[in-house]
Order: structure tokens, then sequence, then C-alpha cells
């Protein structure tokens, strides 16, 4: 039927394209057909009854329309669906002309499709050379084992079939894979003279015919080999046939190798000697030399040599010519190896629709050394690499489309296939399907080879096999292995006679689809074009610095805020020295004037306010982990559990005083921690302790379900501060007493615990006032992000210098309404919620973060229900709201909330601001009246909590653009946006009022110039006194507490905040009427990688890994030994783990040049984060050297 269709089309006057039978609407390669189906114009498909039943169908029973394809009309051309012609009809009569008769598609080495067209002529003088060339003659039969829809089997057994009047018996593919003797018992019972043959059909009937007496080949003068031309395939499998089929009539001349291109169509094939054909030839051929691209014969012992045969001479009335691969086509000399090319009327004459291409393939002019034209007759390039030998005869060694080209040296995807084939054992891969194909990294080819895997093989045959195959392509082809991966059997995507759709795994791979069972990467040894170590050149000394800058017209990288002696009345400050007197002066003044409202989720279970133990470090990663679950969402503004006015806490305060005086019996100094959920009790607790002269030390309660790991950090903390009591509610009580509390660390050593939940009501018979302002007023611990408990100590200066700066920058007075979701427990948090309303006056709305958990709406309702201007939250909370809220910004309109009115929304927290979270937080919610500039981060660290503040007043923060490339060299280099390898940094707020910043070399400590990056140095009245450690390390206070610069100013003592960074004066004013100097923080010097000799940021590796698959849910990576560990969360099934290992590596090689020495893939949530939202990467380290993280997968890179 396919024969009938086909002339039918030539006699219609019609372009027949024939293509194979869709089967399913997602076939490998099926969209691109579609896509030259369109472009061709194609309205009509022609098909026959059984295939039009095989076709999937839409609901309305029409054939389904499949993705990519143009809308066609399907006709089945059977005898019963189809009129008799009138009898006075006639087909036109047609003259063989250049008009286009058929077109042939082919899929190139990326998966695109063209279309091939063959003019009339060209058909025409084709079938007559393949006449001439094989002896046709009428009558003859032809046993055809090719498809008959293009390539050789259209040629000889549709078209020239016809021209010579022979018989054709056409074997499907179906068939040829149940019986593969098939046509082995066809040509012996028609006594067939031809047959068309690939070599896997030989090989196929070789590992049939045991058993079979009674077969004769004795009829055959043609075996036409069609892919004669696949060197590593074809010659083993000829000379295996021969050898087990020439006791049963098989000649040895008979066996016909030929090379064809959908381009050029027949480019060559051996004749028989009866038809003048030379003897064959063979050629032993060096692999070293073929990568080279020359021709080097050597010895068939070696196991490094490719053997070719011939493929005969070129056809009747075309000439040939080898011409470089690369550049212009310059005649290759006799022992290179180049492309062959034809002229001949008999090859096809463009790609259809494709001007450019169809001219460099089909019109090319072949030119000497000296530029001169070999012919003034064009020549269409075949695709096929090779060379001319002896007697004219033609040899291939492979295709341009198989061609992988590293370094220098030029390889073959058959060659790599066979030498794969070849290892031991070869049945391990299943069918022998393998696919190699190269992957561009970091400007180079990377070879890449995947297996169908036996159904059988355990994972320890999967890596022997695979180490061996590593090993094999090594000391054969002397080039390295990028990526070697196993898939189960039957996986990998097949093109539609059987073979792999190579351009489409080669896409899987790249998408990260392809789900491999097992994975080998090989960065080690076979990436060799990484940059060179960087050399740590001698340090320039500071003098010489600060001469360079003023020469090259710089300033000295310094800024400050505003001066605080001009803002304020010195009477008042002196006045709030203390805070206690603070709240005893409000209290007295203005009593009913309300200072504190908490808030919770409505309907939110659990314990009353002095009980909701369940607040965690933990919290951000349970939401992580639960993320795929719908959040509860009320979207109401939640419940006002508590409230506190200025009297209210003085009162609460004296109570705990007294308790703490005579339950307590503590003295003045003493230290007491402070472990409460966040709320009003743990206010009072911390007044309390002010008004009785102890030390208060807030510490977060333990987690009721994961006490193993949150208790032993809060008896740490306890032990640390050396604290005499433990204040805390009931419901804490109980748990730090408990049998499971028991099982984690030895309770019988906790400090004297007083419950503060129902202590009488008494006042104190004096409130304690400090001697002086210096003396310690609390303790302030934090885990860093590196893994590290600090505990800072703050005066009572230190505190009120910190609320004085906060209350200018913020514009807080007594009539303000602050809105905060932050934890209370440490830095800026501790002091927005504990300090800073009792100091300035304003009535602070709490929202516990924890409490988005059960409302995700909460903070932001608050925010719109008590017209908040100022609000303040960390990156977990923002990330929360952004993903939890992402689709409900119109029923949160509905519900009224509204947020016009915030003048300034502030990220708390200790790192470079996160553009994309705060960007995409403003463009979600700014259907809900956010303003677009009133989105901005914080800045603090251990040494000072508030270096920078956004406030109210000051110009917008900036952004600039600077190069990643130069960053790891510890330089700015500021670049436009979208320039390649730029990486944008947000300013961190305005500098507070009173904080002067400097920056400064991080080796001699000297005064850098304004746009160099440095370490970020602080001198402030509210920097933290030092560090508060169990062993007292004075060194680490002298260091960090009172550096002094090495040149200049020798004489200020600073704080070294530890995070490199950089200021830039900017064209803006600042309030002061100055050019406002923009502070930008670049990471933690502690966190950064020493990698080659330059200085990586891990957030900046993390951003590039989380873009490489939507499958990775977060990721962070620390080093050992040398090696970068990159662990990453699979937000998806476990058989997409695999996938991401190399895309993890290659992302990582293109954008830092670094190479993975380890991928780790976990669950979501493995990755701790505290609950600033900050990745604690080395508690993650430490969870990977002691194997506690149960991770999917470890890859380790070779």
């Amino acid at each position: 039927m396919f024969m009938v269709a086909f002339y039918g089309c030539l006699l219609a006057e019609l372009v027949p394209v024939p293509i194979e039978v869709p089967l399913t609407r997602k076939d490998a390669g099926s969209q691109q057909v579609g896509f030259l189906l369109g472009s061709c114009g194609v309205t009509l498909a022609l098909t026959t009854d059984a295939c039009q039943k095989g076709l999937p169908k839409a609901q309305t029973g029409e054939v389904a329309t499949f993705k990519g394809w143009p809308p066609l009309s399907w006709l089945v051309i059977d005898g019963k669906h189809l009129a008799k012609p009138p009898k006075d009809w006639h087909p036109l009569a047609q003259d063989a002309g250049s008009g286009t008769a058929y077109i042939e598609y082919k899929t190139s080495k990326e998966g695109s499709t063209v279309g091939v067209t063959v003019s009339h002529a060209s058909l025409l003088a084709q079938c007559r050379a393949l006449t001439q060339a094989c002896g046709y003659s009428e009558a003859e039969t032809l046993t055809n084992v090719l498809d008959f829809k293009r390539d050789a089997g259209l040629w000889h057994g549709v078209l020239t079939s016809v021209l010579n009047r022979m018989h054709v018996v056409s074997i499907p593919y179906a068939l040829m894979k149940v019986n593969p003797l098939s046509w082995i018992q066809k040509v012996c019972s028609y006594k067939a003279r031809a047959a068309l043959v690939k070599s896997r059909d030989m090989h196929w009937s070789l590992l049939a015919q045991r058993g079979q007496r009674d077969v004769s080949l004795s009829s055959l003068r043609m075996l036409i080999v069609a892919d004669g031309a696949n060197p590593s395939g074809s010659i083993s499998s000829c000379d295996a046939f021969l050898n087990v089929f020439q006791s049963r009539g098989l000649r040895p001349e008979v066996i016909c190798p030929c090379a064809s291109s959908p381009e050029a169509l027949t480019v060559a094939i051996r004749r028989p000697p009866d038809l003048g054909g030379p003897p064959p030839r063979k050629a032993i051929l060096s692999m070293n030399g073929l990568s080279y691209g020359v021709i080097r014969v050597d010895t068939e012992e070696k196991l490094s040599v490719l053997t070719v045969q011939d493929v005969g001479q070129v056809m009747p009335g075309a000439s040939i010519c080898v011409v470089k691969v690369d550049g212009a086509p310059y005649l290759c000399k006799t022992d290179e190896i180049g492309e062959i090319c034809v002229s001949s009327s008999a090859t096809g004459t463009a790609y259809y629709g494709l001007l450019g291409i169809t001219k460099n393939v089909f019109e090319t002019v072949p030119v000497t050394a000296g530029g001169v034209p070999v012919s003034d007759r064009p020549f269409t390039r075949t695709g096929l690499l090779g060379f001319i030998g002896p007697d004219n005869l033609v040899f291939v060694v492979g295709k341009l489309d198989g061609l992988m080209v590293v370094g220098v040296r030029r390889h073959n995807a058959d060659d790599v296939v066979a030498t794969a084939l070849a290892v031991e054992p070869m049945k391990f891969v299943y069918r022998g399907r393998i696919a190699v194909f190269s992957v561009t990294v970091l400007h180079d080819d990377r070879i890449v080879l995947v297996a169908e895997q036996r159904p059988d093989a355990s994972e320890e045959d999967s890596f022997q096999w695979m180490s061996r195959v590593l090993q094999a392509i090594d000391s054969i082809h002397q080039v390295g292995v990028y990526c070697l991966a196993l898939v189960p059997a039957n996986t990998l995507p097949k093109a539609p006679l059987g073979g792999i759709h190579i351009s489409e795994t080669k896409q899987r791979f790249l998408e990260g689809t392809l789900h491999p069972c097992n994975v080998l990467m090989c960065p080690h040894t076979c990436v060799t074009n990484l940059p060179k170590p960087r050399q740590k050149q001698p340090e320039v000394g500071p003098a010489s610095m600060v001469v360079g800058n003023l020469v090259a017209g710089k300033r000295i990288a310094q800024a400050s805020g505003r001066e605080l002696a001009h803002l304020e009345d010195s009477d008042q400050a002196r006045k709030f020295l203390f805070l206690a007197d603070v709240l005893q002066w409000r209290a007295h003044t203005t009593p009913d004037h309300p200072l504190f409202l908490l808030l919770n989720a409505k309907e939110h279970v659990g314990y009353k306010e002095g009980e909701a133990v369940v607040l965690t470090s933990t919290l951000w990663q349970e939401y992580r982990t639960r993320k795929h679950k719908k959040l509860h969402n009320n979207e109401s503004p939640g419940t006002v559990t508590s409230t506190a006015t200025c009297v209210q806490l003085h009162k609460r305060a004296e109570r705990v005083a007294a308790a703490l005086m005579e339950k307590g019996r503590l003295n003045v100094g003493d230290h007491v921690a402070l472990v409460y959920p966040p709320g009003v009790d743990l206010i009072a607790a911390f007044y309390g302790c002010l008004y009785c002269g102890c030390v208060p030390v807030t510490v977060r309660p333990p987690h009721p379900q994961n006490l193993g790991t949150t208790l032993p950090t809060v008896k740490m903390i306890v032990e640390v501060s050396k604290s005499a009591c433990v204040l805390t509610t009931q419901a804490v009580t109980r748990l730090l007493r408990s049998k499971e509390a028991a099982a984690a660390v030895d309770v019988r050593t906790w400090p004297t615990i007083l419950d503060t939940d129902d202590i009488p009501k008494r006042k104190v018979a004096s409130i304690f006032r400090p001697p002086s302002p210096d003396v310690l007023a609390y303790l302030d611990f934090s885990v860093s992000t590196t893994g590290i408990l600090a505990g800072v100590k703050m005066s009572h200066a230190a505190t009120s210098a910190l609320c004085r700066s906060i209350k200018l920058q913020c514009e807080l007075y007594p009539s303000r309404q602050i809105a905060i979701c932050l934890d209370p427990y440490c830095g800026l948090g501790f002091a927005l919620w504990c300090l800073c309303s009792v100091y300035s006056g304003h009535q602070s709305v709490l929202v516990p973060p924890l409490e988005l958990e059960s409302n995700v709406s909460l903070w932001l309702s608050a925010v719109s229900q008590y017209r908040a201007r100022v609000t303040f939250c960390s990156y977990s909370v923002m990330e929360m709201c952004t993903r939890g809220l992402g689709t409900q910004t119109g029923v949160l309109r509905m519900k009224g909330v509204n947020l016009s009115c915030v003048r300034t929304c502030m990220v708390v927290a200790e790192e470079r601001p996160r553009i994309a979270l705060t960007q995409s937080f403003s463009k979600l919610f700014k259907d809900l009246g956010l303003p677009a500039r009133a989105v901005s981060t914080t800045f603090g660290c251990r040494v000072n909590v508030a270096i920078c503040l956004q406030g109210t007043a000051g110009p917008d923060p900036t952004t600039v653009y600077v190069d990643m490339r130069a960053l790891r060299h510890d330089r700015v280099r500021l670049v436009e946006r979208g320039s390649p390898h730029s990486l944008p940094l947000m300013e961190s707020g305005k500098i507070l009022p009173g904080v002067k910043v400097i920056i400064a070399h991080t080796e001699t400590k000297g005064p850098l110039g304004d746009s160099h990056l440095g370490e970020i140095w602080v001198s402030s009245p509210h920097n933290a006194t030092g560090y508060y450690t169990v062993y007292g390390e004075e060194a680490l206070h002298a260091d960090h507490f009172s550096a002094r610069l090495s040149f200049g100013d020798t004489q200020t003592v600073w704080a070294r905040t530890g995070y490199l960074g950089f200021l830039r004066r900017t064209e803006l004013t600042d309030a002061s009427g100055g050019r406002h100097d923009a502070l930008y923080v670049v990471g933690s010097l502690d966190e950064t990688l020493e990698l080659r000799g330059m200085r990586y940021h891990p957030i900046d590796i993390e951003t590039s890994v989380i873009r490489a698959h939507r499958s990775i849910a977060e990721c962070a990576v620390f080093t050992w030994t040398n090696l970068l560990v990159v662990v990453v969360e699979l937000d998806g099934l476990e058989q997409d783990a695999l996938d991401l290992v190399a895309l993890v590596t290659n992302v990582v090689l293109e954008e830092h040049y670094l190479v993975v020495g380890v991928v780790v893939i976990v669950d979501p949530g493995v990755i701790p984060i505290n609950s600033r939202g900050e990745k604690q990467r080395m508690h993650l380290r430490d969870g990977f050297l002691a194997d506690q993280l149960d991770p999917i997968y470890v890859a380790y890179n070779m």
C-alpha cells in the first residue's frame, strides 16, 4: 500500500513525504517531524486501514492531533475505501525535470528534523546508476529487510525495482524481531538474486541460525549491506556471517557493503567481480591517528586500531573528493581524513525551505590549497568521514553526526560504543543498547555514555562494569568519559526501527529526565581546561594602598550614620540610660499606654500563652518538609492572646524580681536563663531581672517533638552562660524534667528552675540601679551560621544607644504601631521585641513566626489591621508568605487586607540580602497595595546587632551588579545589569545614627578605597563589649572588639564584623543633605570556601545549583578535604534523584569553574536552617561526616 500511495502522489503531481507511523502522542522525535510537515505545508495524510486503527484517537473518534503537528485530514487508501477512476482518466505525461519528486526526512545530531528534497531528474538518475552498479535485470527477485519508506530501502525496493520490473520481497521489522531468519528463508525459497540488509540483521540471524540445516544462499549474487559505512559494526558482522554461511552456498564476493547519506543518496557500492569490481580491501588504522584526522596504518594485534572495509567505488557518472571538516572546503591530502563530497546528477537537491544551509551542503565548491576550485560543478557534502584508497576504493571511518571533538582530537561515537560493547561481561548491557554522545560543558565537548542494563544486574555488577568501560575507553581511545549512566532495560527512547534515538536521549540527559539507576561522573579526569589556580601575590602594604587610592582619586571607604549629638536632646539621652528606669517612668507618667499586643493564629490548638512551647529553630525545616501539603490559611487577622500596658508590664516585672530574690535567692550580677515561648511573659521576665540586678539570657525553649536535638542546645547555653537560675513556664518546667529530657541530657544538673505562671503579687523593696552605664545588662547568645555558639555582652549604655539609634532611624514615637514577626531570642529580633517599645513608647504588635504554620496570612493581616507603618520579619517568614500565599492575593484582597499603610518592611538578617526573594515578595503583594520601595533588609552581626537599617527617611536602597569572577579574586568590578557572570547586590539598609563603618583589608588591616572588597569594621556606642564564652578566651575578644587600623587613623577602636563587603558613594542625597554612602554586604568571611586559590561564597554556588533543575528544593555546599560537597534536597520522585548528579556537576563547572567532588541527594528538610532562615552549613557538614544524613544517593565524582 505504501508503493501505491507513493506512486499515486507522483502521478497526481503531489510531493510525498514518507514518515513513520506515529504510535503514541509522545514518540521520540515526533514533534520535530510535525514541525517538518508544517513547514512543508502538508495537509493530507495517506494511510491504510490497519495503520488507521492503531493510531491514537481523540474522544470524538477522530485521529488525535500529535504535539507540534499541523492539522491533517486522514485518508485511508485501501481498495474498499476508494472508487475506481473513470475509464477515460489518464495521468498527465511528465518530464523528469528539476521539480521536487519527494521529500525524505533526516534527523540531525541536535535532534532537529529537516526535509531533503529529491527532484524527478535526480530520482531517475539514482535508479539508473543503481541499475548499472548492481546489474539489476527484469524479473530478478530482491529480498529487502530495510525500511522501504526512506534511504536504500526506498531507492532499491520501491524505485529501482519498478524501473527494472523486478520482484521484491519486503520483510517488515516486526517480523524480523520475531523471526530473525525470515529473510534468509525468503532468499532460499524465492531463489532471490539480491538481498538488501543491515549488519544488525546479519548479526541477529547468526544468533538464531543454529539447528537450521536446509538453508542455502547459493542463489545470491549480491548481498548489499546498507550500513557498510559503519566501520565498527559492519566488518565484524560481514566476516562472522560469511564464516557461518559459506558452507551454505554464500560466496565471499557476494557481500557488497555500500555507503549512502540522505543528502547524496547512494555514494559508493562494492561491485562483484562479474560487474567489474576490484578485489575488496581492508585497512587497519591507528585510533590515535584517526583522532587527529590522519591515516596511520597499524597492526591488527593491537587493541587501539580500527579495521575498516572498503565500500566499493563511487557510483556511475559521479565524481568524488575529500575536503577538510572545518572551515573552507579545502581538499585533504591523501593521508588525511575528511568529509566525502560527491558531484553527480543523482543527489538530493536541497533542504526544504532552508536556503542558507542548502548552499553550504548541496552547492559546496571544493578548492585546492591555492584556493583554485576543483571543478566547475558543485559538490554535495555527504556527512560521511573517510578517505580514498587504492583502486579508487572509498573507505568510510565514521559520520559527521557521530563526531565528538574533545580538545583538539576527534572521536567517533560508534567506535566508543563498540569499545563499550566489547567489555566483559558482554551480556551486561541489555540487547547491546548503548548511546554515546557529547555535551558541551565549559567550552568543550564531554563524552557521555548511557547504557541499558539487564534487569537482573546488581549494583556491584554495575559499578564493576562501569569502571572497566572507563578503563577500556581510556586505554583504547585515550579519552576520558565525563559521565557514564545506566538506565533500566527498555527505557531509552527508541528510533522508529528499533535503534536508540540519540538526540532524544541527549535531550533527556540535559533536561534531567533520563532517570538513570546508576551514574558515575568523572569530571576530575576529563575536565582539563579549567583556568589555572590563582597564585597568591605578595600583599601590597597598607601605606601603598592608601597612596594608590589617593593617586587614583579614590576616597577611603569610610561612612557613618547621622550624628547623634545633632539629633537629640542629650538631657533625655541621659534620662534614658537605663531601660529599667525608662519602664518605671512610663508606668508612672502614662500607666495605661499599651506597649505590647501578642497575636496568635485563630483556632490555634495548643497551650495558653504561657504554655505555647512548640517554638523551634526547626520551624522553617518543618515548613519545608510539609510544604507539599496545603498550609492552613484562615486569612483571619488572628486572636489577641495577651496585651501589656506600661503599668501592667512594670507590675509583672516587679513580681518576677521579688520571686528571684526570695525563691531563687539570687545576688546582684547573677545570670538568669529565660526559657519562654515568644510572648509578654518573656518581656516581663527580662525586666524582672533588670529590676533585681540579675543578668538575663534569653533561650529558645526545646521542641517537645524534637527534644533529642533541641534540648542539648538549651542545656549548653544555660551552662556556658553560667546561669544560676532558669525562669520559665509550668509547661516548659515539666518538659525540662521529663523522662524524654533525661534521655537527651543530665536533668539532675539543671540550676534552680522557677516557673513564673503563678507567682504571688509582690512589690520589691527597692529597684536595683546599676552603678555605671558600662555594667553588663544582658547576654545575647546565638548559633552562628558556621555552627559556633557565641554569646556577646551588652552593657546598659550599649542597650540604650541601640534603642536610641533604632528610634531615630525608624521615627518611633508613642503614637506609632509597628508589627514584628521575628523570634525574640537574639540579635535585632530580641531588641525589637523586648527593648525598643519600652524605650520609644510605641506599641509593638507581636506575631510569633510559629503561628504562621497555622495561618500563613496572620502577619500580613495584622499589618493591615493595625495600619503598621513599620514592620519587621525574617527571610523564613517572607518565604513562607511568598510560597504559602502566592495564589491567594485575590482572597486576601476580598478579606480587606491592605498593605498600602506600610512605609518600610525590613528583613532582619545577618547575611547578604536575598534579592530574588525580596523582589518576588514585593511583586506578589503589590496587588495588596504594598509600595514597591517598601521592602528592604537590615544588617547586623555578633559584634553589633544593628549596623544598617533602612528606616523611614533617606533614599531607597540601591542595587549594583558586580562581576562574580572578580569577586572570587577579592575585587569589586561593577558591570551592567544582564552582563555575563553579573551578580546583583542590594544595599543592606542605611547606616544607623551614631554608627561608623570602614572597609579594612582582611590581612594587612589597612583601610581600603571606595568600591574595594574588604572586611566591614564598625565603631558605634551600641557595639557589644565582648564575647562571653565559657573559657573567657580573651584572644577572641581582643581581635574582634578592639581592632585598630594598621595605617591612617590608628586611634579609633573598631569591632570586626567578620563579613566581607564594600562601600560605594552614590549620586543620591541622604537625610543630612550629603552624598549617600551605600554599604553592600557580600558574605561571611568564616563561610567562604578557599578553592583553587580563590574565595567562593557558598550562596553563589547554591543559587546556580537550585536553578539547575525544578526538583531541587534547597541546596547547601561545604568543603571536605579539598573536595567540594554539594547537598541537594530532592522535591520530587526518588527516580529523579540520579538525574541531578550530572546537572549539578555541569552547572558548577560552567558557572564557577569548580569540579564537584561529592553530590549528596537528600529528602526535603534535611539541610538545617536557623530561625532567621540561614543555612547551618557546618552542622550539615558534621552530619555528613558522621553519616547521619540518611541520603537518597551519594555520588562520589571520580
